[in-house]
């Protein structure tokens, strides 16, 4: 799951111009990298969450989009739609990751799904980030509203999280400032 349905505020303040996600970023639009790393890894199929922006025109043929059209409700409304479709296709857990984090390599993505914990979450030089494997055990106590994914859970529940070392850079593109300092 690659959750991708925020407005990218921060990025939009003081510009004009396509959302953040379709932005171009080392030649391709940023959201493509982190998509692109969850198809590498091949752990499952990939589906993406839009909402702010209609990303079906730079997702590659095989990747489903989810969209939620409860986005401006926080992150956790995107977080439900792809456990809903997760129950639907039956899966026993997720890995999800975040549009704007475009140098996390498929590596972490295999590393963080191959865990039996029933959270997992990579860790870049012992600083926990995405992507993190959800198993469906724990769908359940995931927020259904705000803007907190799983994070609420890792904090409440610290003896169902494994933490997964990960190579690879899980900045953040969030301004348009940082877009050109991570280009």
């Amino acid at each position: 799951m690659v959750l991708a349905a925020g407005a990218g505020v921060r990025f939009a303040r003081g510009g004009e111009g396509p959302h953040k996600l379709l932005v171009p970023w080392r030649g391709r639009p940023l959201v493509v990298w982190a998509i692109e790393a969850a198809v590498s890894a091949a752990v499952g199929p990939v589906w993406v969450v839009d909402g702010a922006a209609d990303l079906s025109g730079v997702v590659p043929e095989g990747v489903s989009v989810l969209h939620n059209s409860r986005w401006e409700e926080g992150q956790a409304t995107s977080l439900q739609v792809a456990i809903e479709a997760a129950r639907r296709a039956g899966l026993d857990a997720v890995v999800v990751g975040l549009a704007d984090q475009p140098s996390i390599p498929p590596s972490a993505w295999e590393a963080v799904a191959s865990s039996e914990a029933s959270i997992a979450v990579a860790t870049y030089d012992g600083q926990r980030r995405n992507p993190v494997r959800l198993s469906a055990a724990v769908w359940d106590l995931l927020p259904t509203a705000g803007d907190e994914g799983a994070r609420s859970v890792v904090r409440r529940r610290p003896e169902l999280v494994e933490e997964v070392p990960c190579e690879g850079d899980p900045t953040d593109i969030d301004t348009r400032e940082d877009l050109v300092r991570w280009s």
